[in-house]
């Protein structure tokens, strides 16, 4: 697989939380991270996701917002 996004994380799926058109998917890429996305039901059975499968975390945003109180 070849995609033009650079921020592309391995890990292991660790949770995945099921809705009536959404789920969301937990994966640990390590040193503690877990990075949460926000799939719909249809891919994560396409994609046949499970918890303990590896996956890719793959990220490409224009901007990423950062704030504090």
């Amino acid at each position: 697989m070849k995609l033009s996004a650079r921020n592309q994380f391995k890990g292991k799926i660790i949770a995945i939380e099921e809705g009536a058109v959404n789920g969301i998917v937990q994966i640990d890429i390590g040193a503690g991270n877990v990075i949460s996305a926000t799939i719909s039901m249809a891919s994560i059975k396409e994609l046949g996701l499970a918890v303990g499968a590896e996956a890719y975390a793959v990220v490409k945003a224009t901007s990423v917002m950062v704030g504090v109180d």
